[in-house]
């Protein structure tokens, strides 16, 4: 079994031919609608100590979104929406079909040399959402359908709740796991037996205190070395 961290929504940058899309709204790139905060230094952590292969992008979801289909209305944002067809498929040939090829590749490559893939897909959510506060610390996002992925996302939480009993951990929460995303488009790809999975979504509440936040990457970490047998094969 290998284990594959990704990040989606690493950062917020805009390449420089793009820029002057946001002239008139720099500031919405530093909010949760530029970028998953903290993410990608999450899934640095989890990655380090229990990846066998790591990716990430740091362009703003605003430009392109990486964990949406093609055919997505939302794969481009209101910022990027009115740019031409020429302009949105250079972007797309540039930014989004790369990262989600090479991963797409690798696993179709590991799964031809008869590996199996449990794929962890790291992401935060803001505390509160259209002045509502999502009552969870961490939601684990699975496909119901899919008994290793139910399996694996039950014996999570478990390991979790072992490291630290007061997190508040709910399944396909905020997000339905089956909903449009990189995730579920692999799924259609790979079938359960050869791939599972996850994505992992932690309430960006954590990063405002810095010891809290070093605990829940531990706790990430520890919980899922838990997961993994010797050999790197998870207990589902």
């Amino acid at each position: 079994m290998k284990v594959l961290i990704t990040c989606e929504h690493g950062g917020n940058k805009i390449p420089k031919e793009y820029l002057q899309l946001f002239n008139s709204g720099r500031e919405i790139l530093e909010t949760h609608r530029g970028y998953d905060l903290g993410a990608l230094e999450l899934a640095k952590a989890i990655s380090k100590k229990t990846g066998d292969y790591f990716y990430y992008s740091e362009i703003s979801r605003l430009l392109v979104e990486l964990n949406r289909s093609v055919y997505n209305p939302g794969l481009f944002s209101e910022l990027s929406k009115d740019l031409t067809l020429n302009e949105k498929n250079k972007i797309l040939k540039k930014y989004y079909f790369p990262y989600r090829n090479k991963i797409e590749d690798l696993i179709r490559d590991l799964i031809f040399k008869e590996d199996k893939i449990l794929h962890i897909s790291v992401h935060t959510f803001t505390p509160v959402f259209r002045n509502r506060e999502r009552n969870a610390d961490i939601g684990i996002l699975y496909d119901p359908k899919r008994k290793k992925e139910k399996g694996f996302a039950f014996i999570f939480k478990e390991e979790l709740l072992s490291v630290d009993k007061n997190l508040r951990i709910r399944f396909n929460y905020p997000y339905l796991g089956i909903s449009d995303g990189f995730t579920p488009y692999l799924r259609k790809k790979f079938n359960q037996n050869n791939y599972v999975g996850i994505e992992l979504e932690v309430n960006q509440k954590f990063i405002l205190n810095k010891n809290k936040w070093e605990g829940i990457k531990d706790t990430m970490s520890i919980a899922l070395l838990s997961e993994v047998r010797l050999q790197g094969e998870p207990h589902f």
